[in-house]
C-alpha cells in the first residue's frame, strides 16, 4: 500500500525530482496524471515524465501534487 506526501514548496518539489519519486497529480479533485516523475518545475509549471514520449505540463496553481511512497 502506498503513502502519499503532498508537495507544496520548492524544496518538496526539488527533493521529489532528485529522488525520481513517482508523483500523482490532481486537478479539480480528479487524478490527471499518475506514475510520472518531476523533470522540471518553476513557479507556474511542473513538468512530469512517465516514459520516453510521455511528457505532461501541469499548472502549479491549479493542481495538487503528491509524492507516492511505498511502505
Amino acid at each position: 500500500m502506498a503513502r502519499n506526501r503532498r508537495l507544496i514548496t520548492d524544496q518538496d518539489m526539488q527533493e521529489a525530482m532528485e529522488r525520481q519519486t513517482a508523483v500523482r497529480v490532481f486537478q479539480n479533485d480528479h487524478v490527471v496524471d499518475s506514475g510520472g516523475v518531476i523533470v522540471r518545475f518553476d513557479d507556474q509549471t511542473v513538468v512530469t515524465q512517465a516514459g520516453v514520449s510521455e511528457i505532461s505540463y501541469h499548472d502549479r496553481t491549479l493542481c495538487e501534487f503528491f509524492e507516492m511512497k511505498s511502505k
